[in-house]
């Protein structure tokens, strides 16, 4: 079919170019042709800024998909001007995000009928909130198919961590520096390799079970935060890694600045069913996490891409947590 990817040189982007390639699709890709991304030479290439509404409409007829995916839409105000934009192809693909979901969930494994109020964050809200756009404009102006990622990572891409993105994480690792935690690292988190979710939005291209529908397409290798730590400290051949523990509610007080993530998600313990997305979708898990951060990684150090890893404070929220930890022992000690 004839595929537009809005976005396209992003993570997830450029593992569905490369797939739909593979699978006999025409792929262009619409950006600002301000990123470089190694996509294959049969990707066609339109450039321009997707809240320019007229450039939008002007790639629309230039192109005429037959499906569009949109990997770059975050607010309702973009997703209307798809809507005007894309009115009469054949389906419109909205990369979602599990962000939509109220936090912490009701119940573990969720599925897609999961509560989404109160939102998580200003981000899920906005994301919630253009879903029901493209749904509402589904059946008339096109239909509508939402995948709801989770935590994506990948080459090309950095390794996250309680402090965020920050790449100097994974030199702390290798120089066996102290890692920060939170809470007592027993917290559920579950990584999903671009490869994989990008295969399911190939797979959700022209399919007719997928229309009106929204999909998980998340890990099916739910691990602890401590786990988190040894597989990236094993897939750098770094010694095990000294984990510091800080609560959450301490960390969050004493550096608001460093921890968004933490607050929005990091904290809880989420765990998505994927059956639906494996039935509509053939969605399958291929990329062991520590396959597909042994991979990121040498991405990263090919790149010369790591930070130092005293490039942040870390080192100082651990002595001052350690400082006052330590005078709490001693005030109980007989």
């Amino acid at each position: 079919m004839d595929v537009l990817i809005i976005g396209g040189t992003g993570l997830i982007s450029t593992g569905i170019a490369r797939q739909a390639v593979d699978a006999g699709h025409d792929v262009t890709a619409f950006h600002r042709g301000e990123t470089d991304a190694d996509l294959p030479d049969a990707v066609a290439h339109v450039h321009g800024d997707r809240d320019d509404d007229d450039r939008l409409a002007e790639v629309a007829a230039e192109v005429d998909p037959e499906v569009v995916i949109d990997m770059v839409c975050f607010s309702p105000e973009q997703a209307e001007s798809a809507v005007e934009a894309f009115e009469g192809v054949e389906q419109f693909v909205f990369c979602s995000t599990v962000d939509v979901y109220h936090r912490p969930l009701d119940a573990n494994p969720a599925t897609e009928d999961a509560a989404r109020h109160p939102p998580v964050s200003d981000y899920g809200a906005d994301k919630a909130d253009c879903e029901d756009v493209f749904f509402e404009a589904g059946g008339d102006a096109f239909e509508t198919t939402v995948i709801r990622p989770w935590s994506t990572y990948g080459e090309g891409g950095p390794v996250i961590h309680t402090m965020g993105w920050g790449t100097y994480y994974l030199d702390r690792v290798r120089k066996g520096e102290p890692i920060i935690v939170h809470g007592d690292g027993a917290t559920l988190w579950g990584p999903c390799h671009r490869d994989d979710v990008a295969g399911a939005f190939v797979e959700a291209i022209g399919n007719e079970t997928a229309y009106g529908e929204a999909y998980h397409v998340t890990s099916e290798e739910v691990i602890s935060w401590n786990q988190y730590h040894e597989y990236v400290a094993d897939a750098m051949d770094a010694p095990e890694p000294e984990l510091v523990y800080i609560p959450t509610d301490k960390l969050v007080e004493a550096v608001p600045d460093r921890t968004d993530p933490l607050v929005d998600h990091f904290q809880y313990s989420t765990v998505f069913d994927n059956g639906k997305a494996k039935r509509d979708l053939d969605f399958e898990y291929t990329i062991s996490f520590r396959e597909g951060v042994e991979r990121t990684i040498d991405d990263l150090q090919q790149r010369d891409a790591i930070d130092p890893y005293d490039s942040e404070n870390d080192d100082e929220i651990i002595a001052a947590w350690r400082d006052s930890t330590e005078s709490f022992v001693e005030a109980f000690d007989g």
